[in-house]
């Protein structure tokens, strides 16, 4: 089993993932900004018997992936899962608002995938874009976010053509909302708990995860 990088690893579907991928097998990298979270997750690998390596990353900063790469000799599964979600009319937007979605969302999946591209290609190694169904389809309320998601959408679609002949894949991940702590600072959902729980998205798509284009969980 190799090494995979997740990224927005300490909490929700990222920490499900880490538990997920860590039992199967793999060693796991838990990137993240929040260290303390981090460290929770890694607890949790510890007492499971697993093996889990915490890396402080901001995805929307180059020199913070860069240095986080640093820390592997060897990729073979790169999960950008790290999000965030801000939502209201569009009329609620702030351009700080809109900044903070784009960089995170859209460039921090774009900045990981290409520094990551060198170790994923020398071991055939494959990406994973975790995107939601705010990329099959507008949303009320959700504007720029689900503009930020047909973003990384359309990224995957075009790594589809270019890398057709080389040694990695891209797979494109669409689920909807989870009972996770992503909804905390939103009133966007009025009760998370009805939700499902990542705990079955994360197995579903460790079991789907062989190079295929697209995880559907929802559509």
């Amino acid at each position: 089993m190799g090494n995979v990088l997740i990224t927005g690893a300490g909490s929700g579907l990222g920490r499900s993932l880490a538990l997920t991928y860590a039992k199967a097998g793999h060693t796991v990298y838990l990137a993240g900004r929040t260290e303390s979270k981090l460290l929770l997750v890694q607890k949790e690998l510890k007492e499971s018997g697993c093996r889990g390596e915490v890396l402080i990353c901001d995805v929307s900063e180059p020199a913070s992936v860069e240095e986080a790469l640093k820390q592997l000799d060897s990729l073979e599964v790169l999960i950008n899962n790290a999000g965030l979600g801000i939502f209201g009319e569009l009329s609620s937007y702030s351009s700080e608002d809109i900044d903070q979605l784009l960089h995170t969302n859209v460039k921090g999946t774009i900045i990981a995938t290409q520094m990551a591209h060198p170790l994923l290609k020398r071991a055939q190694g494959r990406v994973l874009n975790i995107i939601s169904t705010a990329g099959l389809r507008g949303k009320t309320n959700e504007s720029v976010y689900c503009a930020s998601k047909f973003a990384v959408r359309g990224f995957t679609e075009s790594l589809h053509k270019e890398w057709e002949n080389d040694p990695v894949s891209a797979t494109a991940v669409y689920m909807g909302g989870m009972n996770t702590p992503f909804w905390e600072e939103s009133t966007h959902v009025k009760d998370p708990s009805s939700m499902k729980n990542p705990d079955p998205v994360a197995k579903q798509i460790i079991d789907e995860d062989d190079g295929r284009e697209a995880i559907y969980i929802d559509r």
